[in-house]
């Protein structure tokens, strides 16, 4: 009977690591910043790890009065381009904890 206890008392201390190792993470990612680009370069919009747009870039050059419509679609896409890759991140960091567990959805 003692050597249950023992070993419950070992995976209590495994999953507070993991637990903590998995808090670290998320920390380290809400500081990344990634970038996504539209138009050759034309517009930069730089995302948090939180998806939060922290700066959104668009060149002079880019900007024309006469097409609004182009430069929105631009941002559009550079914006999305940057979400996407933040979850590429959130998910190779992340998915290390969840390796082996059947977890759909989680990260």
């Amino acid at each position: 009977m003692r050597g249950g206890m023992g070993n419950m008392q070992k995976m209590m201390k495994q999953m507070q690591k993991m637990q903590k190792d998995m808090q670290k993470a998320q920390e380290e990612l809400a500081e990344k910043v990634l970038e996504g680009t539209a138009g050759g370069g034309m517009v930069t919009v730089k995302v948090n790890g939180q998806k939060e747009v922290i700066d959104v870039i668009i060149k002079e050059e880019v900007v024309d009065p006469e097409d609004v419509e182009m430069l929105q679609d631009l941002v559009l896409a550079a914006t999305n381009d940057a979400l996407k890759k933040v979850d590429e991140v959130t998910n190779e960091t992340m998915g290390k904890f969840t390796k082996g567990m059947n977890m759909p959805g989680l990260f």
